[in-house]
């Protein structure tokens, strides 16, 4: 809790304490607030020992004591203090307020019925309700954020992140007339918001309205130099007007100004895909790759375009390619497990798995992440590692037949050891469940090759281009998703 925050409960205390005690108490209180008014916190904690010791059933002692502690830092401390003032007095509003505010600058769930006691005595409170609104945001349920957004009243003017979490929420209940209402005001209130102006034209353009999108980006396009976000977000718009040309050129434009943006030249390469421009694509890609060499998703896209003009060889060494840069990936295939794997820490990953593996040993997501994890890591075919990977996903998929990532990890593992027909067999199995796994379609192609069987890999390649250029659009309506919620937290709530 800041010092600012700090300072205005302590007011709140004051207040709620020179109608209520006696002049002894008084004169005792306000040495303790002239102690917290000049920082001097040490003092204030040792005025407030003695008093604490005399009158150990007062809250608003245990509240000043959580002030001090919060002043030094001590967290811990201070939400032991209220805690203690709340026991004493469930209702009184500072300790509430106090408690409140911590566990919502740590994130935490906790603050929830803290917040919720505080409406049940202030109905209307914005700020408790622009709290809760965030917290659920966080926790995913957007259906309570919502209602707790829009009874925040005037605090969403203020706080943009704040106000993007609450239209990305809306977004995702599908009532997108309500969130470009939000930023129509937002505009009307401050058109010189240019992230405000941005934010409405890609919901614009999500929801299929690229003429309104391009009249919302009107006055950052007409600017001596717009911004690359602003450029690729009217490339989409002029493109889906029908104005190819314009899309391009702005497209290009906006390359030019960030060489090493990685998402403009998928963008040019799925333009060029939907136009049939193969060639171009295949030379935008390769500037991209003299700006960024190390980009497995630029060498999909090339492996993609080289497919469309039936060069399979070409697009193969460039799926190898991109498997090489990021292996745990495969082909296209989107990494699951646990958030230790996705922040590079297989270690604790592993240990995490394993030591609940010990009480649920026949839990079959519990035994793919085993094998995923493992051979994320690396292993040597025959090795001691590789070989209880290999058991896992076995294991899981006899468990759950169903469950698709583990028969992934298990063709995979079968391709390291040789296993050729094993994996082809895996390969098919997989694809009959979900014939647009790419990861399954990329390892079928690899060991179709290895075999010298290469009569469906072309068929193999196309089906697998499809799906990528599919995949690649999904990803450009996610990115215009993701500037919704540009101002989203990523572990750390939004100040209401």
């Amino acid at each position: 809790m800041n010092l600012r925050k700090i300072f205005c409960l302590l007011g709140v205390v004051l207040a709620v304490s020179s109608a209520v005690i006696g002049q002894t108490e008084r004169d005792r209180t306000a040495a303790i607030a002239s102690a917290l008014a000049a920082h001097d916190f040490d003092q204030a904690l040792e005025l407030l020992q003695p008093a604490i010791k005399q009158a150990p059933e007062n809250a608003k002692l245990w509240t000043l004591q959580a002030l001090a502690l919060s002043g030094k830092g001590d967290t811990k401390g201070a939400l032991g203090a209220y805690q203690k003032a709340l026991k004493i007095s469930p209702e009184y509003l500072p300790a509430l307020e106090g408690a409140a505010q911590l566990e919502y600058d740590a994130g935490s769930q906790n603050a929830v019925p803290l917040l919720k006691h505080m409406l049940r005595l202030r109905p209307n409170d914005p700020t408790s309700h622009a709290m809760l609104a965030v917290l659920a945001y966080k926790k995913g349920d957007c259906a309570q954020a919502v209602e707790h957004f829009a009874a925040s009243g005037p605090l969403l003017d203020s706080q943009p992140a704040t106000r993007e979490e609450y239209c990305a929420c809306l977004l995702r209940l599908e009532q997108p007339e309500k969130a470009i209402s939000v930023y129509q005001r937002a505009l009307e209130l401050s058109p010189e918001d240019s992230d405000a102006r941005r934010q409405l034209a890609a919901i614009q353009l999500t929801t299929e309205r690229p003429k309104e999108a391009l009249e919302t980006l009107a006055p950052l396009l007409q600017k001596d130099s717009p911004d690359v976000k602003t450029l690729e977000l009217a490339s989409s718009a002029y493109e889906a007007e029908g104005n190819t040309l314009l899309g391009v050129t702005t497209l290009r434009q906006a390359i030019v100004m960030d060489p090493h943006d990685v998402d403009l030249y998928l963008d040019f390469a799925v333009l060029s895909i939907d136009h049939q421009s193969f060639q171009v694509g295949i030379d935008m890609v390769n500037v991209g790759l003299k700006a960024e060499p190390k980009s497995a998703p630029l060498y999909v896209a090339r492996g993609v375009l080289y497919v469309q003009l039936a060069k399979y060889e070409e697009a193969e060494n460039d799926f190898d390619r991109a498997d090489q840069l990021e292996p745990n990936q495969g082909i296209g295939s989107a990494a699951q497990g646990l958030e230790q794997v996705q922040s590079n820490d297989p270690d604790r990953a592993l240990r995490t798995v394993q030591s609940k593996l010990a009480s649920k040993p026949n839990d079959p997501y519990l035994l793919y992440l085993q094998a995923d994890i493992l051979t994320q890591m690396g292993q040597e075919p025959g090795s001691r590692n590789f070989q209880t990977a290999l058991r896992s996903a076995k294991k899981a998929v006899a468990l759950q037949p169903t469950l698709v990532p583990a028969r992934d990890v298990l063709a995979k593992l079968y391709l390291q050891a040789g296993q050729t027909q094993a994996a082809i067999d895996q390969c098919r199995e997989i694809l009959k469940l979900d014939p647009k796994d790419q990861t399954a379609l990329y390892h079928l192609i690899q060991t179709l090759r290895k075999t010298g069987n290469t009569n469906e890999i072309p068929d193999l390649l196309k089906r697998l281009a499809e799906l990528r250029v599919e995949a690649t659009k999904k990803e450009t309506e996610h990115n215009r998703h993701k500037l919704v919620e540009a101002g989203a937290p990523s572990s750390e709530p939004s100040q209401p």
